[in-house]
């Protein structure tokens, strides 16, 4: 890029930031500075089809988020954070006198084969070639190394989550190729299996979520961030007031950035992430809030 393109994208950046009503000088210079940053941004997550509870989002940690899970430099700052955060996800507990097995198709504890999309997959697969079953008689055997009381009627531990769609997941931890083999097996047969159930289900609050937007900028931002000196001095040189939460717990995952819309500075540096791409955390959620059906 020329000096020439770069003075006048600069200037569109500065006129746009006069228009967004970011009247300060050194708002101008942080929101012109934060759009021109180069950092590796990505898109997040799509909704994941998958057997396993934990390829998709941890959106539930938010529900009982420790106050030593949000890091920065000022404790008040980190609190208010917090209790922002502590009201995007609610959730609610269900016992079932019956619930048919057929539909559960996922596996809420680890460990979990990932890449497959259904019980049906997983059952055909390497991982379960010992689990044979040609009769009802096979059938209940090989359920009950998983459930060792379901002859007994004990109730099965089931798991939701509107950002998982219409899945269900069960929360065993022992006997998950027989598990699959299993309800894969009542499914093709059209066997009706029926347990009572306690269900916990969450789900995404509206109104939590709209608290949190008109509060923060919440950007996803790449681990790369956080040893840019750039990003880094536009954050700490200027004094602005962050929070920062790594909820997902994986490598290479991104972290997120709340900045106080409150604060004229921090609405800077927000809006000029977001035009050098940063990925809106609260809009992305959104797009995950599918109810159940």
């Amino acid at each position: 890029m020329s000096l020439s393109e770069s003075s006048t994208i600069s200037s569109r950046l500065a006129a746009l930031a006069q228009r967004m009503g970011l009247l300060g000088r050194n708002s101008r210079q942080i929101f012109s500075k934060a759009s021109a940053l180069r950092l590796p941004f990505k898109p997040l997550p799509a909704a994941v089809e998958s057997i396993c509870w934990h390829d998709g989002p941890q959106l539930q940690l938010l529900l009982n988020l420790p106050l030593g899970a949000l890091s920065g430099p000022v404790q008040e700052d980190k609190a208010r954070a917090h209790s922002a955060l502590s009201q995007v996800v609610e959730a609610q507990s269900q016992q079932l006198q019956t619930f048919d097995l057929r539909l559960i198709d996922g596996f809420a504890c680890p460990p979990c084969t990932p890449g497959y999309a259904s019980f049906e997959d997983y059952a055909a697969s390497e991982h379960c070639k010992q689990v044979r079953i040609i009769s009802y008689k096979d059938f209940v055997k090989t359920i009950s190394l998983a459930l060792p009381r379901f002859l007994a009627g004990e109730p099965i531990e089931l798991r939701q989550a509107n950002w998982r769609g219409a899945r269900t997941f069960w929360s065993g931890e022992m006997q998950g190729e027989a598990f699959a083999g299993a309800v894969a097996y009542a499914r093709r047969r059209g066997l009706e299996v029926l347990l009572p159930a306690n269900l916990l289900r969450y789900r995404l609050n509206e109104a939590g979520l709209d608290n949190l937007q008109s509060r923060y900028h919440v950007l996803a931002m790449p681990e790369a961030a956080w040893s840019d000196p750039s990003f880094m001095g536009l954050l700490l040189d200027n004094g602005i007031p962050y929070a920062r939460l790594s909820l997902l717990k994986k490598a290479g995952t991104p972290e997120f950035l709340l900045l106080p819309k409150e604060h004229q500075e921090a609405t800077a540096l927000g809006e000029g992430l977001r035009l050098a791409g940063a990925p809106d955390v609260p809009g992305h959620l959104r797009q995950l809030a599918i109810q159940p059906t």
